[in-house]
C-alpha cells in the first residue's frame, strides 16, 4: 500500500490542492492527515471537502478541537494576536457550520491501521502518550521513547511541530511528515510517502514548492 501522509494543513487550501496534484502525478493508495485540518487558514470550508472528495483518513488535531469545543464569546483576549484569533476562530466556526463542527469533534485522535506483515501504523497529531503532545525534531530519544508510550505501533505518523523527520527509536519508526499549511518558510508544504509491504516500508518526504508564499499564523 502506498500512503500519503500530511498534517497542518491549516485551513489552506491552495497548499493542499498542489500537495495532492503532485501526489496524484505518483499516485497513492490512501491519504492520511495527523490533524489541524482548517483553523485558522483563508479557506477552511474549500480545504473540507477537498478532504471529503478523496476520502482522507484523518485524526483531530488541537485546532480541529478548538474549532468543535470552544465558545470564543465566552473568553476575554489580553492583547492583541489573542483578539484577531478569536475573530478567526467565530469566522471559521460560522463557514464550517454545526454539522461540520460536530464531525470533527468526533475525529478520532489516534488510529492504529493494519499494514502488511503483522504490523500497525499509528495516525496521530501529537504523540501516542498524548495526542496534543507533538514528536520533535529536537527531542532525545529517550524523550521520544517516553512520548511512544507503552504500546507503540510499528510506525507513528505525525504532525504537530510543523517540522517533518524520519527516526527510528527502538523498534519504531517515527515519522513527522511536517506541515502542508504553515511550513517554517511558507514557500513550500511538505508531504511523505510511505510505501508498505511484508519485506518491509519505503519512505520519501518531499517538500512542495508554492505559487504564493503562506503567511504564517502561529497554529
Amino acid at each position: 500500500m502506498l500512503f500519503l501522509c500530511i498534517s497542518d494543513i491549516h485551513g489552506h487550501a491552495d497548499a493542499l490542492a498542489a500537495v495532492l496534484a503532485t501526489a496524484e502525478r505518483r499516485g497513492f493508495g490512501r491519504l492520511l492527515v495527523a490533524g489541524d485540518l482548517c483553523f485558522p487558514g483563508p479557506a477552511p470550508l474549500e480545504t473540507w471537502r477537498r478532504l471529503v472528495s478523496v476520502n482522507a483518513t484523518c485524526v483531530q488535531g488541537l485546532g480541529d478541537r478548538a474549532l468543535a469545543t470552544v465558545d470564543p464569546d465566552g473568553l476575554n483576549a489580553r492583547s492583541d494576536f489573542e483578539r484577531d484569533r478569536l475573530k478567526r476562530l467565530r469566522e471559521t466556526r460560522n463557514e464550517l457550520g454545526e454539522l461540520i463542527l460536530a464531525r470533527l469533534a468526533k475525529l478520532p485522535t489516534s488510529m492504529r491501521i493494519p499494514i502488511e506483515g503483522a504490523r500497525h501504523l499509528q495516525l496521530v497529531h501529537g504523540s501516542p502518550s498524548d495526542p496534543f503532545e507533538p514528536l520533535t525534531h529536537e527531542l532525545d530519544d529517550e524523550e521520544i521513547a517516553v512520548l511512544l508510550g507503552d504500546d507503540p505501533a510499528d510506525i507513528v505518523v505525525c504532525g504537530g511541530s510543523h517540522v517533518p523527520f524520519d527516526r527510528t527509536v527502538g523498534r519504531t519508526r517515527v515519522i513527522n511528515v511536517g506541515s502542508v499549511g504553515e511550513a517554517p518558510d511558507g514557500c513550500y508544504a511538505h508531504a511523505t510517502f510511505i510505501e508498505t509491504s511484508a519485506s518491509g516500508i519505503a519512505v520519501e518526504q518531499i517538500a512542495v514548492p508554492l505559487a504564493r508564499p503562506l503567511a504564517a499564523s502561529g497554529g
